[in-house]
């Protein structure tokens, strides 16, 4: 039988900082709140919002204890709000207070309740005030290593820098971490063209915010710091009339100019690219190439090449795509 609920812990995302960033939910969370805990910073973000409230400031690094009063408070009854900045599940305490939790032998049916209330992450607010950055295969990459070994971050860098994505990088830089992104530059340049476009953002949203422009190659001249979130552009992204877009590839199927589009030819409004997977199975299966010559001229894994010929060639038909406009 569930045990009735009594307690209730709520993972809140404030996005970037601005009130107008605010959810309603967010909102309505801190004023159901008995208790609000987070980093003194994120409280201050919210003091408006705390009248009558018990408030727990905790420093940086006191995530576990963050979660650990909130734990205990909620078996007491109270309905606790965590505060974090953007997304309490992007590099929020949302994963901390889980472990908590779980080591505690919590489970959804047990008496507490935990609700996550979303935010805005940096990664997107920084994304709007720049242009469009992120209409193409993106990622995030957090450059502390406070709790993940170098080597970890170094692998993931050169993999996204290799495979083309565009990457905001997080906590790129502080006052005892400032070679962190000097080689996150070094990885990046293995890869991309020093002149891709780059976008800093401090403290976005904020009375202190500021926006720079500035290439992969000069990146390590501009103002980072703890606040900003870094945007590397892919090999098709640019900047123009201070905006930076990321194209989402409707040049490669359409012929688009003012007043009318059509598809190029060899491609099908609605289906998949000439070169997406039908076609590229078709291609190599007919070129006569070897799986090493392929995995040269696609940049992909001999192996994976050699296990795709080993295949009988199958085309499916290729079925319409819902893409978000």
């Amino acid at each position: 039988m569930t045990a009735p609920k009594h307690g209730k812990i709520m993972l809140v995302g404030l996005g970037p900082g601005s009130h107008d960033c605010l959810t309603a939910r967010a909102r309505s969370a801190i004023a159901e709140a008995d208790t609000v805990i987070g980093y003194a910073t994120y409280i201050r973000l919210v003091k408006e919002l705390l009248d009558g409230k018990e408030v727990i400031k905790k420093a940086m690094t006191e995530e576990l204890d963050r979660a650990i009063e909130a734990y205990e408070r909620a078996q007491q009854g109270k309905k606790v709000a965590i505060v974090s900045s953007g997304d309490a599940g992007v590099y929020g305490m949302a994963g901390p207070t889980f472990e908590v939790l779980f080591q505690a032998g919590w489970t959804p049916d047990s008496s507490i309740e935990v609700e996550i209330v979303p935010g805005a992450s940096a990664l997107n607010t920084c994304a709007a005030l720049v242009g469009a950055p992120l209409t193409h295969d993106f990622c995030a990459i957090s450059l502390s290593d406070l709790l993940t070994p170098w080597p970890t971050i170094a692998r993931r860098l050169d993999a996204v820098a290799y495979a083309d994505f565009v990457v905001a990088l997080y906590n790129p830089k502080s006052g005892r971490r400032t070679r962190q992104i000097e080689e996150a530059q070094r990885l990046f340049l293995r890869h991309r063209d020093p002149q891709t476009p780059v976008a800093i953002v401090k403290s976005a949203y904020r009375p202190k915010q500021r926006i720079e422009f500035t290439t992969l190659e000069k990146m390590g001249e501009a103002d980072i710091g703890m606040l900003t979130t870094v945007l590397i552009g892919n090999s098709n992204t640019f900047v123009k009339h201070g905006l930076m877009i990321t194209p989402r590839g409707y040049a490669n199927k359409y012929d688009v100019e003012m007043g009318r589009s059509g598809a190029r030819e060899g491609e099908t409004a609605g289906k998949s690219l000439s070169t997406g997977l039908n076609g590229w199975l078709a291609a190599i299966h007919a070129s006569g190439k070897s799986a090493a010559e392929l995995a040269r001229q696609y940049r992909l894994p001999e192996d994976y090449i050699a296990a795709v010929l080993s295949e009988p060639l199958v085309i499916e038909a290729g079925d319409e795509e819902a893409i978000e406009a």
